[in-house]
């Protein structure tokens, strides 16, 4: 009788004692869990993704590249965000620094991708500025610079491409040679450049907003069909990965990428202009010409 008395003292004090470990660690762990602070920050901040000490593009393919970066969580030892440049979205890990009352981030990238880097951000009024640096320093334009305003991603059908942009797929182009026959009876070979180009029909159609008939589409360049089509997804904050469409909309104030895929915001009447728009891309062809750089 002793013994079963004993065994059954010894028992209740092991359950006793993991109670109280369950207890301390659950206490622990609500100790550990931080607060979170500057929520006033959380968001998307967009701006232009440049390269270092340059006031705009230059080049072929050095167009203004749109930055976003979401912050989505800030506590005393981490910072959580997002980065968004080039159709690369990007998980971003970090801190938050105050001195009085200057704030800064450090903010990484995971380092898994070619083009990964650090973010070092100053919040200067309403504008976060700084510059970021890859790690593989043996690449072409290893630093960028950036100013992002925050702002904030809002759905609109009627959004519409700036006509005083000038639309030309620089990405894409015929090299043609042609023989001139000079004064003095000699050949000269001279060699131009070919490039596609949108029509003003890009203005005029809104294929988010109205149901387009195949009237509208059937004269139609290649060019403009696509540019219609993406300009639904520009809408709706699709990251572009293809030069070709960021070259169009990563300059345009009100695009904001925001998402990699948004195929389940697409509504009725996108949806079904996209595919008669891609029914008349399949036959269409485009028209080249050439264009002074």
């Amino acid at each position: 009788m002793k013994n079963i008395l004993l065994l059954s003292l010894i028992c209740l004090t092991l359950f006793a004692c993991k109670d109280t470990k369950k207890k301390n660690n659950t206490e622990k762990n609500t100790a550990v869990a931080q607060a979170e602070i500057h929520q006033e920050l959380y968001g998307s901040w967009v701006g232009d993704f440049l390269d270092a000490g340059s006031e705009e593009y230059e080049g072929d393919y050095d167009y203004i590249k749109k930055l976003n970066i979401i912050i989505k969580k800030i506590t005393k030892d981490t910072v959580i965000a997002q980065s968004i440049v080039s159709g690369n979205n990007r998980p971003l890990f970090g801190k938050m620094s105050e001195d009085g009352s200057k704030i800064t981030f450090i903010l990484d990238e995971p380092g898994t991708h070619k083009y990964d880097g650090r973010f070092e951000i100053e919040l200067v009024g309403d504008t976060l500025k700084g510059k970021w640096n890859a790690y593989k320093t043996e690449l072409k334009w290893p630093e960028k610079e950036y100013k992002l305003i925050k702002r904030q991603f809002v759905y609109n059908p009627n959004l519409m491409l700036p006509t005083e942009a000038n639309y030309v797929d620089w990405n894409d182009h015929k090299f043609v040679e042609k023989l001139d026959t000079l004064e003095d009876g000699k050949v000269d070979t001279a060699a131009m450049d070919f490039y596609r180009s949108a029509s003003d029909q890009i203005f005029k159609l809104n294929a988010s907003a109205h149901l387009l008939k195949e009237q509208d589409l059937k004269n139609l360049r290649k060019l403009d069909l696509q540019i219609l089509k993406n300009t639904i997804f520009a809408r709706h904050g699709y990251a572009f990965k293809k030069d070709t469409y960021r070259q169009f909309f990563d300059p345009v104030e009100w695009y904001i990428p925001i998402s990699s895929n948004v195929d389940d915001q697409l509504t009725s009447i996108e949806n079904k202009n996209i595919k008669l728009i891609d029914r008349f891309t399949k036959y269409a062809e485009d028209n080249y010409d050439t264009f002074g750089r």
